[in-house]
């Protein structure tokens, strides 16, 4: 296969391990080119990973590096932007979650991806993780008979460890984010339930801004019905004590259920023969297995690991669980 040589957009906090190491070592694969509208963490950053070339112009990356495809790894307010004159140059993208601020964006990059004829890949990377790919096996083996009910509670103290905190903490500011830490986190949970379950058909929630520590909304609950009967109900709160943190999602079917956390690494299963726990390590770089995919893909070698058309449905579910009461 051709080696598909890459340029990173953005080369921020998430490329810092959970990405940026892994296109060098992933086969047939090489990060090429970093860019950073800041000059002095560009030239850091390409210095620390060793990466030859380094811009703190996105176009100028794109037209003088070399490349075949972009990693857009920026806040979600310029992903539209960039996505588009990627695809007009004629790169294959890779773009970060969650894709856009909002479905209407993420509808942009769909029709714009159509036109192109190029190919474009969303950083749902957990799709790819040993841990949910067990998950999904459990599922389609319908290891707790048939699903009735999925329950997803994720509740966070303020200065939660596991939400990313960066110097101007754009994830809490609307404008740049689309919402708060539920845009930063819930994208990784409804999408592994989409992926597992299907196609939605009807989905209702709301949003509100309990503790007013910052502009973005604090609390949010969601339920989806999905075509084959499932229903899904999530709660999503950001402002608990610490004493009631929780990450859990329960899968419940007529023979039992799976339970997990969707940031940590045991699934236990609960069925007719007993409970089992299976204990996973993550790997060092956590986009690694889904960026093999994606290079795969671009070589024409395998199907797209996660299409723009599934994070459109994503984004809408989102903007649907984030409306103002």
């Amino acid at each position: 296969m051709k080696q598909i040589r890459w340029g990173i957009i953005g080369c921020g906090n998430v490329t810092e391990r959970k990405s940026g190491p892994a296109f060098n070592k992933v086969p047939n694969s090489k990060l090429a080119a970093v860019m950073r509208r800041d000059a002095e963490k560009a030239a850091d950053y390409a210095a620390r990973h060793s990466v030859e070339l380094w811009y703190n112009d996105a176009e100028k990356m794109m037209d003088e590096a070399g490349l075949d495809a972009v990693y857009i790894a920026t806040p979600p307010l310029q992903h539209v932007e960039y996505a588009l004159r990627a695809l007009e140059k004629g790169f294959n993208v890779y773009v970060e979650k969650p894709v856009t601020r909002n479905a209407d964006e993420a509808r942009q990059i769909a029709t714009a991806v159509a036109a192109s004829g190029n190919k474009l890949t969303v950083a749902h990377y957990r799709r790819a993780l040993p841990m949910f790919l067990y998950v999904k096996k459990l599922i389609q083996e319908q290891a707790v008979g048939d699903i009735r009910t999925v329950q997803i509670r994720m509740w966070k103290s303020t200065n939660a460890e596991l939400i990313a905190q960066t110097d101007a903490n754009w994830r809490v500011h609307p404008e740049l984010s689309g919402g708060g830490y539920f845009h930063d986190l819930a994208p990784h949970q409804l999408d592994l339930i989409l992926h597992w379950f299907g196609k939605p058909k009807a989905y209702q929630g709301y949003s509100l801004n309990q503790s007013k520590s910052y502009p973005a909304d604090d609390h949010t609950c969601g339920e989806i019905v999905f075509e084959n009967g499932i229903v899904v109900n999530g709660s999503w709160s950001f402002n608990v004590a610490k004493s009631q943190v929780t990450d859990s999602c329960e899968i419940v079917g007529t023979k039992g259920k799976i339970t997990f956390p969707f940031f940590g690494t045991i699934v236990t299963l609960e069925n007719e023969e007993g409970t089992s726990t299976e204990t996973f390590i993550h790997p060092e770089h956590i986009q690694q297995p889904m960026i093999t995919k994606i290079v795969q893909y671009f070589n024409g070698e395998g199907e797209n690991p996660c299409p723009i058309e599934e994070a459109v449905t994503l984004m809408e579910i989102i903007d649907a669980f984030t409306k103002s009461i």
